[in-house]
């Protein structure tokens, strides 16, 4: 009798046991803190060629602040575009996704007749669904109007010009344009939206000085009212795109002419929203990224930037065209000071923000890759290891894989030529190339000089045959394909 007592109250020990830990949860796991969502900044410079950043070479101007951004994070060394020219470009940073894919080419301006479509998601999309707040500042460049600015594509605010700071009836010299034979003459003046409605127009050179202090100001008051929530900030610089302009702040204090002044004024910039993310405790929590939508418009000589070596300039498929500098900071995550030798793309910024913020990639297929293990500098990470060249229309015109770059027969424009190079705000008159089929390494050439297709046909026949595949999906105006996986823009009425 004693044993079945002493049997029966265990039991009933257990039961109650077990209805207790059933009952109630464990303090520890009930109130655990949620893992801490990051934010995002995107810094996208116009026309910045990879030698402008005095980190990247430039000068003899000064970027401290960009200097330190890259100690303070990564460097890359390897960095593309999508394309060498504004609205394709800007395209592709926002989607991940080739422009052909979009239908997307060139630079849109108040007359086009295509907008990226709104069935196309982007980051601002991604993340908002994440619950971010989402503000743009700068330059649009994908649709001058509803419903096709940035309140249609994600954004919660907006403060910009529709389109390229040099669209508007002023000559180069600042002059209002009166030459009715001239294409300028057709544009109306810059108009600065807030939101999805004209606030006030871009007048004059004195108005463009205006516009990074003004960016630079909305830009610190948008993370000034999100720091408690997470945030995604994209701003996109009208600098050092011409026209350019320094504020009176900061005109003729690099000593190295009005470029350097403007290039001083946008280091300003970056140091601003670094010194408020600070000062509101975000810096842990906040991955930023400096690039650029393309290398250097060479025409306007010394109102154009450099690209540090590389060949030709915006507006080509050579590499000077589409290498960009790019650096990536964030506290704890990546070690400060590093540099990425990898090639990558800003069409690899989608899918490797949605992995950090946990959001959702798009539902339609998208051509960038999740980069997260080169900005942890894990050892023998290569998640992209090629790359297509786009121009003009849909012209296919060279591929890349490891180091070798295959060059397509092709006319392209060029700076070589005498007279190609403008100056003191004046472009000059560009030059036409007949481009032959060529290989270059560019690990041991990044100059793109010493072509050494007779020495390596194996890889020539290898390049060949990954660009036939990318003709077959996305299409090639240089061979006359129409791409099976192209989505069509929008259609502006």
């Amino acid at each position: 009798m004693k044993k079945i007592i002493i049997y029966l109250g265990t039991i009933v020990f257990l039961l109650m046991v077990s209805f207790f830990l059933g009952s109630f949860k464990l303090p520890t796991f009930k109130n655990e803190p949620p893992a801490v969502q990051q934010n995002v900044v995107i810094i996208f410079m116009d026309d910045m060629g990879y030698g402008d950043p005095e980190c990247y070479g430039g000068g003899p101007y000064h970027t401290p602040n960009i200097n330190k951004l890259a100690a303070d994070g990564m460097r890359f060394t390897n960095f593309y575009v999508a394309q060498a020219v504004c609205s394709a470009s800007r395209s592709a940073l926002l989607t991940g996704c080739y422009p052909t894919r979009l239908g997307i080419s060139g630079a849109l301006n108040h007359r086009s007749k295509i907008a990226l479509n709104p069935s196309e998601e982007t980051i601002a999309e991604l993340l908002k669904a994440k619950g971010y707040r989402t503000g743009m500042v700068g330059k649009w460049h994908l649709g001058n109007r509803q419903p096709y600015l940035p309140l249609q594509q994600g954004f919660d605010e907006y403060l910009g010009l529709p389109y390229s700071n040099d669209m508007w009836p002023v000559y180069f010299d600042g002059k209002p344009m009166t030459d009715t034979s001239n294409f300028r003459s057709t544009y109306p003046p810059l108009p600065l939206y807030q939101d999805n409605k004209i606030i006030q127009t871009i007048n004059t050179l004195d108005d463009q000085s205006q516009l990074t202090k003004m960016y630079t100001e909305r830009a610190v008051q948008f993370i000034e009212k999100n720091k408690h929530q997470p945030f995604f900030l994209y701003l996109a610089h009208a600098m050092v795109h011409v026209p350019i302009a320094a504020s009176a702040s900061f005109k003729g204090s690099s000593g190295a002419g009005l470029f350097g002044d403007v290039m001083q004024e946008v280091d300003w910039s970056v140091g601003e929203v670094i010194k408020a993310l600070k000062k509101n405790g975000l810096s842990e929590n906040t991955l930023v990224i400096f690039t650029s939508d393309n290398g250097p418009w060479l025409t306007f000589g010394n109102h154009a930037g450099n690209s540090g070596g590389l060949r030709e300039g915006k507006g080509t498929a050579w590499d000077g065209g589409l290498k960009v500098p790019c650096i990536m900071s964030w506290p704890g995550k990546i070690a400060p000071g590093s540099i990425c030798t990898n090639l990558a793309t800003t069409m690899d910024i989608l899918p490797t923000l949605a992995g950090i913020c946990n959001a959702s990639l798009p539902s339609k297929k998208i051509d960038g890759l999740n980069i997260i293990d080169l900005l942890k500098g894990k050892p023998n990470a290569n998640p992209r290891d090629e790359f297509v060249y786009y121009y003009d229309y849909n012209s296919l015109k060279a591929i890349r894989k490891g180091n070798w770059k295959l060059v397509f027969p092709a006319n392209s424009q060029t700076y070589g030529k005498s007279g190609a190079i403008g100056g003191d705000g004046f472009p000059g008159k560009y030059g036409s190339d007949t481009v032959r089929l060529s290989l270059y390494n560019l690990r041991t050439d990044p100059g793109e000089e010493r072509d050494v297709k007779e020495k390596h046909p194996e890889i020539i026949t290898q390049l060949s045959t990954i660009a036939d595949k990318y003709r077959k999906e996305i299409g090639d105006g240089l061979t006359n394909q129409k791409g099976t996986e192209v989505r069509p823009a929008a259609k502006i009425d």
